[in-house]
């Protein structure tokens, strides 16, 4: 635009994949599963599957913008060009929640695992390495974070599947269940819908990197096809791990009470299941899981704010910039990665707060964005696109409208508080500075 230099397209499907992948962070399975256990009464692998099945409604809607509106502005350019360009910016501004305090949580666990090891070195130092390595691999072209986070992705998936081997092994010799094949981790008499919903709301946010890939749309060969075949992929797959390790862990440990820190189980079961060295393995491969998420979503935060500076609501000089070797969005890069820095001074449960609020403001949107498309933009109305583009998304929103009903108070009132500041941005623009806004020409498909 302008003669400015643009972003390459030079990701293919299984870069999309594994990139959505690294942003889902397979090994968090591990992490939530004692929570998630305690809450849905032992059937973890069912609401994983719950999760699964409500979620891909909305993957669904993400597929059908991104082949009517093919950028890297994700959920705030869909909102823009079928409800108006200030919600498309709001949406944007809440998202970035999301989009720019994943990237701090990853360097905080990564703090936390490393200074377990190494107690001597303090945990600043850790995240401070993370921020730069994370930061670093960002300012090359993306092939090199698809190439390094393919290798830590695949890491991640090998250390599943030996937990699986494992356990299968420990549940022929009569830990746990003692059978390989038992629904009773699935279905139950004393089984809950109430509360399977309930731990399903918990797992939703393990699902996060299906609509990371979106901010990839104009780094894609033939993003058309390629990006909503990826979102499918990448929530099947993540689904299919999360399913297959939980399964596992729930038939070893169908009662987690008898774990001593139901809340941080990983490294004990991992204890149980493989002895010292398998822990180590366990945690390495933990480090690789905060690593990969790191790399990817700050790819992810830095095209999202190039899309929003492309548009004029963020200054183009800085945010719209593409370095013109590199073709990445250098000083996003650089701006994201200083922002990080904010980790030294945060807490685990203040930044999960803030991401929840960003991601079920994104996954309305959208939703939505479908129904407005079809009900104001499409020329051409037929009964048969009923399902897809308004009793799909319907039924995606109805399951989001859940997780706000059971949002935690505290994710509540920041994102409120961060949104009003948004607010106050674009009155300022539009009232006082009286920005020219450009938004992005598509054509209709």
């Amino acid at each position: 635009m302008n003669g400015r230099a643009e972003l390459t397209r030079s990701l293919k499907l299984r870069h999309i994949v594994v990139i959505g992948l690294g942003y889902m962070a397979p090994m968090a399975v591990f992490d939530t599963f004692g929570i998630v256990s305690g809450e849905t009464g032992g059937h973890v692998p069912a609401a994983y599957a719950v999760t699964l099945l409500a979620i891909l409604f909305t993957a669904a809607s993400y597929g059908k913008m991104v082949r009517l509106f093919p950028s890297a502005g994700t959920a705030y350019t869909y909102t823009q060009q079928t409800i108006h360009p200030y919600a498309g910016f709001l949406v944007g501004w809440a998202s970035l929640l999301d989009y720019l305090f994943l990237p701090m949580i990853n360097a905080l666990l990564t703090g936390v695992y490393l200074s377990s090891v190494f107690p001597e070195v303090s945990t600043a130092w850790w995240i401070i390495g993370f921020i730069v390595l994370v930061t670093g691999l960002n300012v090359f072209r993306v092939t090199v974070t698809a190439s390094v986070n393919s290798i830590l992705v695949l890491f991640q998936v090998v250390v599943v599947l030996l937990f699986a081997g494992l356990a299968i092994r420990g549940l022929i010799q009569g830990d746990g269940l003692g059978q390989v094949f038992n629904l009773r981790p699935f279905v139950s008499p004393d089984m809950s819908v109430i509360a399977l919903l309930s731990g399903a709301s918990i797992l939703c946010f393990s699902f996060l990197g299906f609509d990371a890939v979106t901010t990839l749309t104009e780094e894609t060969v033939d993003a058309k096809k390629t990006i909503p075949r990826g979102i499918m992929l990448v929530a099947l797959a993540g689904g299919a791990l999360f399913i297959t390790a939980s399964y596992f862990m729930q038939s070893l440990f169908p009662d987690v009470s008898v774990l001593s820190d139901p809340e941080a189980a990983s490294a004990e079961i991992a204890l149980f299941i493989g002895g010292t060295i398998f822990q180590l393995v366990f945690l390495a491969a933990a480090l690789s899981s905060t690593l990969a998420s790191g790399l990817v979503s700050v790819t992810s935060v830095t095209r999202l704010l190039y899309a929003m500076g492309r548009d004029g609501f963020l200054p183009r000089s800085w945010f719209g910039y593409v370095h013109p070797k590199l073709r990445t969005p250098l000083f996003n890069v650089l701006l994201v990665g200083a922002l990080m820095l904010f980790a030294l001074y945060l807490d685990l449960l203040t930044a999960t707060s803030f991401i929840n609020f960003g991601a079920l403001i994104a996954f309305s949107f959208v939703n939505i964005s479908v129904m407005a498309y079809y009900f104001r933009k499409q020329k051409n109305k037929h009964i048969k696109d009923w399902w897809g583009f308004v009793l799909s998304p319907l039924i995606g929103t109805t399951f989001i409208a859940f997780l706000w009903v059971n949002l935690e108070e505290t994710s509540m009132m920041l994102g409120l508080l961060w949104t009003f500041v948004g607010l106050i941005y674009l009155l300022y623009l539009v009232k006082v500075k009286k920005t020219n806004l450009e938004m992005v020409k598509f054509e209709e498909q």
